[in-house]
């Protein structure tokens, strides 16, 4: 389906929180993304899946404004993306625990850096508030180098939280977690998308928590695209019994008349 086709519908009640039409990332004789077209609808939770070198993470940089696309279009919240960034920025945020806090900072420094970047109100508050939610309050006052891989995960999280996105866009969420936490995590998840109507794109190797979590998945191989749609829809028509079995499948080009 062609994302415009979504957009402009007849009677649409809500247009897509993002739209991607034609997306193509080049970098100089290396194609990294090619004619990608999709929609996530406001207040959805979709995932962007495929091995390493599929171009999720390129992806995700032209959605946030950090590369520029060689050609197509990207819309966030309304905003043209590669006009109209700035506009949209405050109304989004980004987590991922590869993304490290400069060290020497402690954490509670770092959350008011971004509080301060987003022009939060209240930020003491809000710090406070996300270190008790998000059990971090303990080790606030630490600095972010001293913290465990299993810390920084959680703290990413309240980092992106500290401005109460429209638009949550997550990397592994819940790496390095032990499984009660990364359970809880993913429960907070779900709370908060509840509660603010929150959009999020998601990319993770968790295939349980892409389950639990999504209404809709992107499967990506070599720059594109190659099928999408409901978690329950994909297994069923590779005829697998989970979704880590058809991301194999996909990740290995195998069964590919099954999903024809």
């Amino acid at each position: 389906m062609n994302p415009d086709d979504v957009r402009e519908a007849p009677g649409a009640a809500v247009a897509p929180a993002i739209l991607v039409a034609g997306l193509t990332k080049r970098f100089g004789t290396v194609t990294a993304v090619e004619d990608l077209h999709f929609t996530v609808q406001a207040g959805s939770v979709t995932a962007l899946l495929g091995g390493n070198g599929a171009g999720k993470t390129t992806t995700i940089s032209m959605l946030l404004g950090l590369l520029l696309p060689t050609a197509g279009r990207i819309e966030v919240l309304g905003e043209d993306m590669v006009r109209h960034r700035y506009r949209v920025l405050p109304r989004l945020n980004f987590s991922s625990p590869y993304v490290d806090l400069p060290h020497r900072l402690t954490v509670r420094e770092n959350l008011r850096i971004y509080a301060g970047l987003y022009g939060v109100a209240h930020a003491a508050a809000v710090i406070a508030r996300l270190g008790r939610e998000l059990q971090i309050a303990d080790f606030l006052d630490r600095p972010a180098g001293q913290l465990s891989a299993g810390q920084k995960t959680r703290v990413a999280l309240a980092k992106a939280l500290v401005n109460e996105p429209e638009l949550l866009l997550l990397d592994e969420p819940t790496a390095s977690l032990d499984p009660d936490t990364g359970d809880w995590v993913r429960s907070y998840i779900e709370a908060y998308r509840a509660r603010r109507n929150c959009t999020i794109l998601l990319a993770s190797h968790n295939m349980a928590e892409v389950e639990r979590l999504c209404d809709q998945v992107l499967m990506m191989r070599a720059g594109h695209i190659v099928d999408r749609g409901a978690p329950a829809a994909l297994i069923g028509r590779y005829g697998r019994t989970t979704l880590e079995e058809v991301f194999l499948d996909i990740a290995r080009d195998r069964r590919r008349s099954a999903a024809q």
